[in-house]
Order: structure tokens, then C-alpha cells, then sequence
């Protein structure tokens, strides 16, 4: 049997907790982006889109870096934030959980765009020549149609919310209890003699947390699938 020292404990913890607000916030941000993009034309579309994508392409660490002088204590909007409201999110879990957000925020939009592209807007229409609010079309045809999307991201920018190291460590540094992820806690023990046992623990813990949350997102997103399939 596997036992976590307190060190491995929190790190666990931590990652799980970070990876969980990311989510809450990544889901309506997600949802809205991927509808303007998908519903919407307007100028800067193309802009726009290419922002949501650059953390693809971006090297993680200069992610933390453009983090760090854009929401740091002394930062561009960083400094507004505390001074207005006292939030700080540099070398804070609270940062961590903003790089959570950004780097995961593509794979959530392109998943959830890809579902609403395959929704049927002859369905949309007719609910909407029988009076249904644009609103109420939103809740009740065009939200459910794309929950296959919506599992799909949820899923995937979780398991990369677990992943992440270059924008977290170069925007919130390494602090134990703070800062400290499954992954800058392998690092930490790669990086001292005689822990390799600990770092080998944290590898297969992410190994199982990750495969699991891709193999659930399989069987929803099938269930979801089938669920839509009858209902039609």
C-alpha cells in the first residue's frame, strides 16, 4: 500500500483544491467564449481567438512571467486589485488557480466550441418562433446539446490544471503549503538526494488522477451522448 508522508499529503491536497477552483471558473468562461466565437461575428474576432490559443504555443514559464507583471503585488493590474481590494495573487494558491485558468482555458473553449459547431440551429430557431426567449433557447436547447463539450473540457482542463509547473512556479514560486503542487513537489524531490522514492509516489499518483479523469470523461461524454441520442 501507498502511504504519503505530510510533505506528499499536501501536496495532493493542494493540487486538487487548485485544479477545482480552476474549474469553477473555467466552465462559465468557457461556455460564454466558446458561444461568442462560435454564434458571434464581429471585428477582433480573429485577435481574440488567437488570444485564447497563445498559451498553446507559449512557453509555460513566460506565461508565469507576463502573470507575474501583469497580477503581481506591484503589477500592472496586480497593485489595483490589492489596493482596491486588498487581493494578492502572486506567491498565493490564488495565483496559482489564475495560471490553472489560463493555460487550461483553450482546451476548454476549443471543446466546448467543437460541440456547439454540431448543434442544430434549425432546433434553436423553431424554439425560438414559438416564443422562447433567447435565454430560455440557451438553457433549454443549445446547453444541453453542448454538454458532451462541456464534460470533455471540464475533464481535460482539469487534468491539465493537475499538471501544470513553468506559469506556476514563475508566478507563485514553490512554497510548501501554498504553492506547492504534485508537480513542483516532484520537482523539489528530483532535485534532492535520496528522494527519488517520493518523487516515483507523485508520478504514479498523477499518472492514476489523470488517466482517471480522462477515462470518466470518456464514459460521460458516451452517456451524455446516448442520453441526447434517445431524447431525440
Amino acid at each position: 500500500m501507498m502511504y504519503l508522508s505530510e510533505y506528499e499529503y499536501q501536496a495532493l491536497l493542494l493540487s486538487l483544491k487548485v485544479a477545482g477552483f480552476a474549474i469553477l471558473w473555467l466552465i462559465p468562461i468557457g461556455i460564454s467564449l466558446a458561444w461568442l466565437m462560435a454564434k458571434k461575428q464581429f471585428i477582433g474576432k480573429s485577435l481574440l481567438e488567437s488570444l485564447i490559443h497563445l498559451p498553446l504555443v507559449l512557453p509555460p514559464v513566460v506565461i508565469g512571467y507576463l502573470l507575474l507583471i501583469v497580477m503581481g503585488r506591484k503589477g500592472v493590474v496586480g497593485e489595483w486589485l490589492y489596493d482596491v481590494f486588498g487581493i494578492v495573487f502572486s506567491f498565493s494558491w490564488k495565483g496559482a488557480v489564475l495560471a490553472c485558468i489560463v493555460v487550461a482555458l483553450p482546451l476548454m473553449v476549443r471543446s466546448i466550441r467543437l460541440s456547439l459547431e454540431t448543434v442544430d440551429s434549425k432546433l434553436e430557431e423553431a424554439a425560438a418562433t414559438l416564443g422562447a426567449s433567447p435565454l430560455k433557447v440557451f438553457f433549454t436547447i443549445t446547453l444541453p446539446l453542448m454538454l458532451p463539450g462541456i464534460i470533455t473540457g471540464t475533464m481535460l482542463s482539469f487534468a491539465r490544471s493537475l499538471g501544470e509547473f513553468g506559469a506556476t512556479i514563475s508566478f507563485v514560486s514553490n512554497i510548501p503549503g501554498e504553492t506547492q503542487t504534485i508537480p513542483l513537489a516532484m520537482y523539489t524531490f528530483i532535485e534532492t538526494p535520496g528522494s527519488e522514492l517520493e518523487a516515483a509516489r507523485l508520478c504514479v499518483i498523477s499518472i492514476v488522477i489523470a488517466l482517471s479523469s480522462l477515462l470518466l470523461s470518456e464514459w460521460l461524454t458516451r452517456k451524455s451522448a446516448k442520453r441526447l441520442g434517445g431524447a431525440s
